[in-house]
Parts: C-alpha cells; structure tokens; sequence
C-alpha cells in the first residue's frame, strides 16, 4: 500500500496544477475523440455498404440519366440475382436549411435488396399500396417530429412544382451504422409526372442497384455489364456499392486529411505540456528523490514513480474524456442535422483515446524519469543544505 500511496499524495500535492493537467488533457483527448469521429463519419456510408450489392451509372457523371431499359438487359447479366434504381430528387422541405436526402425509387425491388431498412408488415404493405406514399428513416423522423401517417411537403428544385407525400412508415436499421436519415418514395409517381411536363426526360433514372449472386463475382460481372452498354449512347461505369460512397468521399479528401492531422497535433500539444508539468514535478522533489536513494531505494523505483504518477494523471483525464465525448457528439450531430447521417463514438475512436492518454502519460515522463534517475545522490541533497 506503500507506494500507491505514495503516488496518489505526490500527484495531489499541487492540487490545482493536477487539476488544470487534467482538465487539459480531457478538452484535448475529447477533441481528438471528436474529430475521429467526423472522420468515421465521412466513410459510415462506404463502411456500411454491402459487399453484395453494385452500382450502376453512367459513365460520363452522376447528372446524366440512363434509360429505364437497361433494367432488362442488366438482369440478363450472368451473376446478376435482381436490379432496382433510384432516382435523386432534391427537394425543399420549408426552407433550405431543412436540407436531406430523397430518392424516387422502385419500391418493391428496393426494400427486398435492402433488408437492413426495418419496416414493420403493415408500414410496408401501406407504403407499397399508397401511390403517393413514402417512408422515412427514424433519425429524420424524430428530427422533424414526424408520424406514420402526416403529410409531407416538397418543393421541388430539379422537378419544379408542390409534392406532397403521404408518410407511411418509418424505417429503422438492422445495425448502427445503417442510415436512418433518408426518405424514398415511388419512382412511378415522379416518372409519370415527368412524362406529363418533360417527355423527354420520361423513363430515365440516375442509377440502377444490382443485386449480386456471389459477392467474390463483383469485379466480372461489373464488366460484363459495362461491355454490354459499350459503344452506346449512354455508357456505363458499374462499380460496387462501397466504391461508389468512396467516390463522393475522395471529393472532400483534402478536407479529411486535415481534420485527422488536427486530431494528432492537439495530442502533440498536451503531450507538452503534459511533459513540462512532469519536468516541473521532478525538479521540485529532487532532493526527496535522493533521500529515497540514500535509504536504499533504486534508480528504477524512483524512475516508477514518476512514470506511475504521470500514467494515472493522464488516464484520469483520457477516461474521463472517452466518458465526455459520447454526450459531446451527441450534440454536435443534432447540431448538423442530416449533414451526417451516421454519427456515432465507435469502440475503435474510444480505444484510440485510451492509447492516447496513455502515450501522453508515457511520453511526458520519458525525460523527466531519465534525468532523476541519473542525477547523484550528493547531487540532489545538495539542495537541502
């Protein structure tokens, strides 16, 4: 019990130095937390997307429309098991700050391939019956306040015009890291209006989602269904469901690449300053260090405690900030909305802030250690005289 003791009253004996360490060491490991957690974010889609699964679109940009009759001849693929599309909507509810993602899609085809979106039996058989109908993810849901149900008002922006959707159920995911913070409607619904106002852009869709018979097929049968359109007027690029999030990902991959250098240099700093109060510490007790030599104690017991002082402080403040930072990206995403629809503190992001703590707390006593340990026992006492 001596030496836990021991540890305990040194590091309490300037209590508001320890406090301000330990405070400092909370903000900067909750912001290394935090800003992980954005990072995670930024790939939660590619992350969560199914190995099963492939997107087709054309092979110029996302903005160009492909047939709806290449449906058929993509079903025809060998290792394909079944096809749906989606078509992006981009419409306003209220105002544009009430920004969120909307699909058209073809509902039936769409729900079978994407088991992870949970409906209940009869949210299910009402959307699919209700020509107008939709369905919404809870995390939108409870955003906005919406119930199965309420009617939903769009104003539309590629598609001018008032829609209005009638909510018929909610979805929730099979997992964590399953988007809750789409809506998706009947792509009929869209097609016939476009029919009525555009003909030209009737039967038209931005992508189509291939359903896969063997994942370890991907690569040949997303070449397959290129080749098939090769030469056309509307070439494709198929590529699978993870690289297609990825694609979007490498647009703000400069922006990444700053967030995480950010979260390593805030560790850098406390680990300073973290360094700089155990130098400090050291210097004041040197000559208590030499009484503990002088009375038989070794080098590597007084280098221990210094190690075992700057440990503790160190995960004091990393538990505490592992504990801190799941209620402060809690608010932070409700802060930004759907701007990330997966937003969640992972195992791996609190880990990392353990090891964190626990390299500041190491590397903050490498010097200080080494130097007390070195320093003579005449040397030290000197001071008391």
């Amino acid at each position: 019990m001596f030496v836990p003791l021991l540890i305990v009253r040194n590091a309490c004996r300037h209590k508001l130095r320890t406090a301000l360490t330990v405070t400092g060491i909370i903000v900067a490991i909750t912001a290394f937390g935090l800003l992980r957690t954005i990072v995670d974010a930024w790939y939660a889609g590619a992350n969560a997307s199914s190995s099963a699964r492939l997107v087709t679109r054309s092979s110029v940009s996302l903005v160009f429309p492909l047939p709806l009759t290449y449906a058929d001849r993509i079903r025809r693929v060998s290792g394909v098991r079944s096809v749906s599309w989606a078509q992006w909507f981009g419409g306003v509810y209220v105002s544009e700050r009430n920004f969120f993602p909307q699909f058209a899609v073809d509902a039936q085809s769409y729900l079978d391939m994407y088991p992870e979106f949970i409906l209940t039996p009869a949210e299910r058989k009402a959307f699919l019956t209700d020509r107008n109908g939709a369905i919404v993810g809870r995390k939108l849901a409870d955003q906005y306040g919406w119930k199965v149900g309420d009617q939903i008002p769009l104003r539309g922006t590629i598609y001018p015009g008032t829609w209005t959707f009638n909510l018929r159920g909610i979805y929730d995911g099979a997992e964590k890291g399953t988007d809750q913070s789409t809506m998706y409607f009947h792509f009929d619904l869209l097609n016939e209006t476009i029919k009525k106002l555009y003909p030209r852009r009737a039967d038209t869709t931005g992508v189509f989602v291939v359903q896969l018979d063997d994942p370890a097929q991907a690569a040949e049968v997303s070449t397959a269904i290129d080749a098939t359109f090769k030469n056309s007027l509307a070439e494709t690029l198929t590529e699978t469901e993870k690289a297609f999030q990825l694609s979007f990902v490498a647009m703000t991959e400069a922006i990444l690449l700053a967030i995480q250098a950010v979260s390593f240099v805030v560790i850098v700093i406390i680990m300073a300053v973290m360094a700089n109060t155990m130098a400090m510490t050291a210097r004041e007790r040197g000559a208590e260090y030499a009484t503990l030599k002088a009375l038989g104690f070794s080098n590597g017991f007084v280098a221990m405690l210094i190690f075992a002082e700057s440990l503790g402080i160190a995960l004091i403040g990393g538990i505490a900030a592992v504990v801190l930072t799941v209620p402060v990206a809690n608010g932070f995403a409700e802060k930004m909305g759907t701007l990330f629809p997966i937003f969640f503190v992972s195992e791996n992001t609190m880990l990392m802030q353990v090891v964190a703590a626990i390299a500041v707390g190491v590397v903050a006593a490498l010097f200080p250690a080494w130097r007390t340990a070195r320093v003579r026992i005449v040397d030290g006492l000197r001071a008391i005289g």
